[in-house]
């Protein structure tokens, strides 16, 4: 006595896996995009006397297909303008903390990007 078992469907897909990588890839850079634009938002908005190189010099890049970060290239006064130097102790100027509120934005919001990303993922599906 023998039992056959055929699975098919959606998941069981050749493609299934590498179109998971490559939505995950999509969402991942959406999000670390979104995080640039917020960090130059916040900038604009604070700077009182902007000069353009800080501005520049922030940047994303890639660590690998799943991670992305946003970064101001290691320039020395970064800490100072973001607020987590020890000169922010000794001086009025307390920071942008720009990194952290923007940070906050994106983590306010994920779950709603997330969310996208599977209704859509699932649609594609079908």
């Amino acid at each position: 006595m023998t039992i056959d078992v055929d699975v098919s469907g959606p998941l069981f897909r050749d493609d299934f896996f590498l179109r998971m990588d490559e939505g995950i890839e999509d969402l991942v850079y959406q999000t670390s995009s979104q995080a640039l634009a917020e960090v130059h938002e916040i900038l604009n908005q604070d700077i009182r006397n902007p000069t353009p190189y800080y501005e520049t010099q922030v940047t994303q890049q890639p660590l690998g297909p799943l991670t992305r970060i946003v970064h101001d290239r290691g320039i020395v006064y970064g800490p100072w303008l973001e607020g987590v130097s020890e000169r922010n102790r000794t001086t009025r100027f307390k920071g942008y903390f720009a990194f952290r509120r923007a940070t906050q934005r994106i983590e306010a919001e994920f779950h709603s990007r997330m969310q996208g990303f599977i209704n859509n993922f699932i649609a594609g599906l079908q």
